[in-house]
Parts: structure tokens; sequence; C-alpha cells
């Protein structure tokens, strides 16, 4: 297949990001690849530098006040290796489908987004074409926010290729990711006086998150499957020997919140409460949070009727967070389209089936059309 070289490519960069330090890894390879490829193809790159060998990548054709934004993120999820069939980063074409870290979630787009630009480039650009590769969309959304802090890019419509099996996304809701440590005093288990139990404090605040949950299934949206706002408890870790009093607890939990919810609201009433039950404990606590707000597109988004015309469904929503609240704030008109599946992003063997190829080069095509040319 035609874009199949570029995608390999792609594949094998090692880009996961995680909020786990002895996990993540920087982006550059996959950004200097895209600069690399669409400067050959008459893009003018520019690579926005955040540090810690991560980048996002904003590549522009031609010029005007509204134009058409092609936008994914770079960055995977973590992976198992030893859970896979193959090689997570070395594509591999078996069963009608492309394997790799990243075929789904959301590498491929950029190999097809270029594909699909491919037959307009000896054609005159009215309005700008813009390929935009974001950084750690997968962890803290700090390619995002940098966009947003700088104000680019400029642009009218915007697509974010995550995976929808080509359904078009009008709303989402948001992600609360929140990392609690309780910082207690560690001594001799043999007597509970010489020390404050993080782990015992970190219990309690389970028990009231696992209330707030309960309250918040009766906050309803019809326009989700899931209609309710979600909370879920990740990942926890404390102590280090069963006669020690534990001086230390983490856990990472989020909370995901319908359009139209107060978060700064929510954020406060959180952080009131562990605040409260450390104070009674004793200990201490620090709370980091990443906060992306829900996404509704715009009342009457030409883009969003486009997109629906373009690929014959009628625009949904998702429970998943993306980057469209971020672009919506830079005045773009987004609308969430992808060729992949929700279903096996963030999963062993990982993949795109070859069905989906042609559509998707298709879809984009006709999109840089009516909005570029």
């Amino acid at each position: 297949m035609r874009f199949e070289k570029l995608l390999k490519q792609i594949v094998a960069c090692n880009s996961i990001s995680s909020v786990d330090p002895s996990l993540d890894q920087g982006n550059r390879s996959i950004i200097d690849l895209l600069a690399n490829r669409l400067e050959e193809l008459g893009f003018s790159c520019e690579i926005m530098e955040l540090g810690r060998d991560k980048a996002n990548l904003i590549a522009t054709r031609g010029q005007g006040p509204g134009g058409l934004v092609l936008s994914g993120h770079t960055d995977t999820v973590p992976c198992d290796d030893t859970l896979w069939t193959s090689n997570p980063f070395k594509l591999t074409e078996r069963d009608g489908r492309f394997y790799g870290l990243g075929c789904c979630d959301m590498k491929s787009f950029f190999a097809l987004a270029i594909e699909a630009l491919k037959p307009h480039l000896n054609k005159d650009f009215k309005q700008p074409l813009i390929i935009l590769a974001t950084a750690d969309e997968e962890s803290s959304m700090s390619g995002a926010r940098a966009l947003v802090s700088r104000g680019i890019p400029i642009a009218r419509r915007a697509i974010i290729g995550e995976p929808t099996g080509m359904r078009p996304i009008s709303m989402h809701k948001g992600i609360m990711v929140e990392k609690l440590s309780i910082l207690g005093k560690s001594g001799h288990s043999s007597n509970p006086s010489l020390g404050h139990n993080a782990m015992e404090t970190m219990q309690r605040v389970m028990t009231y998150l696992l209330s707030l949950r309960d309250e918040m299934m009766h906050q309803k949206h019809p326009g989700f499957e899931i209609d309710h706002p979600t909370l879920n408890l990740g990942c926890i870790k404390g102590g280090d020997n069963a006669n020690r009093i534990c001086s230390h607890c983490f856990l990472a939990f989020e909370i995901r919140p319908l359009p139209g919810m107060d978060i700064n609201k929510l954020q406060a009433d959180l952080e009131r409460k562990i605040s409260q039950l450390a104070s009674i404990d004793r200990v201490g606590w620090d709370l980091e949070r990443i906060i992306v707000p829900p996404f509704c597109s715009e009342t009457g988004s030409e883009m969003l009727g486009l997109c629906e015309k373009l690929t014959g469904y009628q625009s949904e929503s998702v429970a998943f967070a993306t980057e469209a609240p971020f672009l919506q704030q830079l005045g773009m008109d987004v609308v969430v389209v992808g060729p992949g599946d929700i279903e096996v992003a963030h999963q062993p063997d990982e993949y795109l089936s070859f069905d989906r190829i042609n559509p998707t080069i298709n879809f984009l095509s006709k999109l840089i059309d009516q909005s570029c040319l």
C-alpha cells in the first residue's frame, strides 16, 4: 500500500508518554520524521520545543484566514510487549489488518492524511492546510496546552483523527486525572502511636471517592451511552513492609465529568474533603491534577454538517477525552473523527483494519478540497 512505508517508520518510533517517569519517552523522532516528509511536500514546518525531548509540529501549506487543521497526537500509551503477538514497534500485516503500537490510536492518521493530500499538491491552496502533531496527549496534554498558551495555529476548521470508526464525534466527556500522595510518619508496627499510617488515611479517602461516585450516577446526560459521570480508582502504591507503619501512600484516580458540570467546584469540593480527612489523621497530603474539559461542538457547526455528509454517519458522543476543547479555545470549529476503533485502543495487538484505509483517505481528500482549494 502507498502509505505503508511511512506508517512503518512512524510505528517504529517509541513515543510512549506516561505519568510514570520510568516509562515516559520523548517524541522527537516522530516529529522530525513527519517534518522532513512534509517539508519535501512543500510544507513550512515549525517545531515547538517543549523540553525533555518533546515537541509539537505545525506544518503549513498555503495562507489565509480560514483553512483546515488535521490534528493528531504522536504519543502512545505504555505497552507490555509480552502480551503482544508481534513486536509492537514493528508494523505487522495479517488478517486484513495492520498491527502495531499506535496503529489505532492514532499514528496511522498522519500517514493517511499525508496520502490524502498528495493529489492536491499541484493545486493552488486558497486557504491553509495545517498538519498538527502534538506531544503527551496520553499523559498531560502538555502539547495542546502549549498551543493554547501561544495562540497557534490559527484556522477555522479542525479534524482530530482519534479512533471513532469514522463516525463524527460532536461531544465528549472531560477527564480529571488526580494523583494524590498521603504523607504520614513511619514507626515500628508494634506501637501504633509511634507513627501516622498514610494507608489508613488513603482508605478513608477511597471510601469518600466511592461514595462520590455513587452520588454522581444521579447526574444524567441523554447524549451519552454512559449517561452519568464516572470515577475510576486506577493505581495505588504504599508502604514497604508488614511490620512498619506506612509513611507514604499514593493513589491515581480519574473522574470523567459531563458537559455542563462545574469542574472548578468539583475540584474544590474534592480538595476540601481530602484536607479534612488528612487533618483528622494528622498527615500531610499533596494532589497533582490534570484536567481536560468536556467538549461539545459549536451550535450549528458547519464542520460537523460537512463531516456527516462526507462520512455518511450522523454525529455521536464518546466517553473518552481528546484535545478538541483546546483547539476549540483557539477558535476552531472542531470535529473528532478517525479510522480506528476505540475498542482496540490501549490494548495488546492494537490494529487498523484495511477496510478503513481508502474511506479515510477519500474523506480527508474531499475535506481538503472543500476547505482549502
